[in-house]
């Protein structure tokens, strides 16, 4: 098992959900944090561990001025946890456009701008780890859902060719693609998820934290591109 002491994160999507779990679970095994998201400020408080960042990921600034607050403040970057996303998804009568289009712009072209800015970074020093949280829709898709699977399908396609250019070095990419997760991601919708799928169970954002503390753990000589988790009865 890989020691996690004296690591350093950026995380980003922090304020809910799958987000703010991993924050607490890396600062639980001794990592420190730079937490983003629109309301973090509500949710944490600075400390000598964690540093706070409200930035808009729309911004096409946003990516690089993360990296350069982490490293002003703690000279290097271990791992990144790409995780701000959105879900917009319905029928063509009632899908909203703009909402749609915002998605894709967040998931696919800030989330592209911010693993290739981190990127640019690791391979000059030669080793760092990247964890994108995708989705079991990014490997298959259903109906009024084409345009959220596609954004996933589009972090998917972009981590597998990075995992190919990046094979011989120490710098890591990891597709984490859970299915249902109960976040306030689907605060919005009229009936759950669950009920809507027929699915008899649903993980929980501490399930995703509990994977990702589990990959980084793995001895560096070990790659795992992908780790698909499922709750109980998701027959997808």
């Amino acid at each position: 098992m890989r020691s996690l002491l004296d690591k350093v994160a950026v995380v980003t999507g922090a304020s809910s959900g799958i987000g703010k779990a991993i924050c607490n679970e890396l600062l639980k095994n001794s990592y420190r944090v730079l937490a983003n998201g629109r309301t973090i400020y509500n949710i944490f408080d600075e400390n000598d561990k964690l540093i706070l960042n409200n930035g808009d990921m729309l911004n096409p600034e946003t990516s690089e001025i993360l990296l350069n607050n982490v490293l002003d403040v703690w000279g290097k970057c271990d791992l990144l946890c790409v995780n701000a996303g959105v879900i917009e998804s319905n029928n063509i009568e009632n899908i909203d456009i703009d909402k749609m289009c915002e998605m894709v712009r967040l998931k696919v072209e800030m989330t592209y701008r911010l693993i290739y800015t981190f990127l640019k970074h690791y391979k000059k020093l030669g080793k760092g780890q990247i964890i994108i949280m995708s989705s079991v829709m990014g490997t298959k898709t259903r109906e009024n859902s084409g345009a959220y699977a596609g954004c996933n399908y589009a972090l998917e396609a972009l981590a597998e060719s990075l995992r190919m250019e990046l094979s011989d070095t120490d710098i890591k990419i990891t597709c984490i693609e859970p299915g249902l997760v109960e976040t306030d991601l689907h605060r919005n919708w009229e009936i759950s998820p669950q009920k809507l799928l027929n699915i008899s169970d649903a993980l929980n954002s501490q399930d995703i934290a509990d994977a990702v503390i589990e990959i980084i753990q793995k001895p560096d000589h070990i790659r795992i591109p992908k780790y698909m988790i499922l709750p109980k009865g998701h027959k997808i």
